[in-house]
């Protein structure tokens, strides 16, 4: 914003054009560097090559028999079989692990790219465990470190209380946690800085504690902790699916089908992953900074943007709730039916575009960041450990780097984007045949739904190339 500028002329200069552009989620390379980028690439021929992806498939999907798609979808192939006996001893190291990355946010180094605690949470957690969920499943559910201090704690405390009270709210509390977190890592001045985050971290983790041992773990859990409803959400992708202590193989979002619809707050949920990682990708585009009458040449910094990134935040959220309930709205009145739970029931089709712009917008810093990660957490307190034998390991960040590497991230990123569109596509008409029930009301449902997606791939392959600021 412009000194001196009144706030309603920056809504109308800023957050209006940026509602009439951002109809998508977007992905841009994740935080491995703080320089700016131009990817010089025939982008267009991706936009349109994915654009036309995606409305081929919901062409095909019109033309094959409901019946037989969803014989697809309710195959399984049997794996093997396993208990939870060993998954509070998980849990239990995996606090310990926890705790011991707190103590090194305090007392390790000040530099994020040597203290294993930011390069841990942002790097390895954030991007790199939800790639694993989607592929493998709920791992999170043995890996969390709550489970195992509340089986050893609760038989003090009883059984919780307030759970009515939880119930009521359904998913509120994890969405307005949710949107702290998106907050913290996209507007906070500084989220990576070690003691800053310890703080955080241990604080949330003590928060979340307390509540289940108040409200109960598995209620807490579904409502109200983020972290266990957006890995939950993301693990019913994975094509593994472990039913009664035994693991089935089946095809990729799959399960998505066998969910029930979601209330409002679990609507809101689901389009705020989307929305919070298309604001992180398009914050530093020279499109938004041109906005907000900033050169991107002379980038400022996160403090001087706090105000503008809360704003651009909240609205990406508002602008594609508005954009997918409105696209859900019009497919009803094609179709002239208004089932209920509508809108709950098709936004499980989202999860695979959430799941695919996560992947491609933290890529770049898995490749990187993640070496870094490697060799931090040999010598967690910079005391000149060396405890799994890479402390010494030379990162090469190079492999993110030049004009082959830029060509080969590229191709992942924009293969990720296409495939989770073109899949969400077939699960919304799946969905969306379980709502209407013939295949008429099914596809003109969908019409509108494939437009909005059709728009997403374009605008997150535009953004993955667009200049960006560092």
């Amino acid at each position: 914003m412009r000194r001196g500028q009144p706030i309603p002329l920056f809504f109308l200069r800023g957050v209006l054009p940026f509602a009439v552009t951002a109809a998508c989620p977007a992905t841009a390379f994740a935080h491995a560097s703080d320089n700016g980028h131009v990817l010089l690439l025939p982008t267009g021929y991706y936009l349109v090559g994915g654009a036309f992806a995606v409305a081929v498939s919901f062409l095909m999907l019109a033309l094959v028999p409901a019946a037989a798609l969803e014989r697809i979808w309710r195959s399984r192939l049997p794996l093997l079989s396993f208990g939870d006996g060993a998954r509070t001893v998980v849990s239990l190291v995996s606090f310990a692990g926890f705790a011991s990355l707190v103590v090194a946010g305090f007392w390790g180094s000040r530099d994020p790219l040597s203290n294993p605690l930011p390069l841990t949470i942002w790097t390895l957690l954030w991007g790199g465990l939800t790639l694993l969920q989607g592929l493998f499943g709920d791992i999170w559910s043995w890996l969390n470190p709550w489970y195992g201090p509340w089986r050893v704690l609760s038989p003090l405390f009883g059984r919780g209380t307030g759970r009515r009270l939880v119930e009521r709210l359904d998913l509120l509390p994890a969405f307005l946690l949710f949107f702290a977190f998106a907050w913290f890592e996209l507007v906070d001045p500084a989220p990576a800085d070690p003691a800053r985050l310890a703080w955080a971290a241990g604080g949330y983790w003590l928060f979340s504690f307390v509540a289940m041992l108040t409200f109960g773990y598995e209620r807490w859990s579904r409502s109200g902790e983020f972290l266990s409803v957006f890995f939950a959400m993301v693990a019913r992708f994975a094509p593994l699916e472990r039913r009664e202590g035994r693991l089935f193989l089946r095809w990729p979002g799959a399960k998505l089908l066998d969910m029930a619809p979601l209330p409002a707050s679990g609507v809101a949920f689901v389009l705020l992953t989307l929305s919070s990682v298309s604001f992180d990708g398009l914050a530093r585009t020279f499109f938004w900074l041109g906005l907000n009458g900033i050169n991107p040449i002379d980038y400022p910094g996160r403090t001087a943007l706090i105000f503008i990134s809360t704003m651009g935040l909240a609205a990406t959220f508002v602008v594609l709730g508005a954009l997918f309930l409105l696209a859900v709205a019009v497919g009803q009145l094609f179709a002239r039916r208004a089932p209920a739970g509508a809108a709950g029931l098709l936004v499980w089709s989202i999860v695979p575009i959430a799941l695919a712009y996560h992947v491609a917008h933290y890529l770049t810093a898995l490749l990187v960041d993640g070496q870094y990660a490697v060799v931090a957490l040999s010598d967690p307190f910079a005391r000149g450990w060396n405890l799994f034998g890479t402390a010494h390991m030379q990162v090469s960040a190079g492999i993110a780097a030049g004009a082959q590497s830029a060509w080969v991230l590229w191709n992942c990123q924009a293969g990720a984007i296409i495939f989770g569109h073109v899949l969400a596509v077939i699960v919304a008409h799946s969905l969306a045949y379980r709502l209407y029930g013939e295949t008429r009301g099914a596809v003109l449902s969908q019409l509108p739904l494939t437009l909005l997606m059709i728009a997403y791939t374009v605008f997150g392959l535009w953004l993955l190339a667009t200049p960006a600021a560092g």
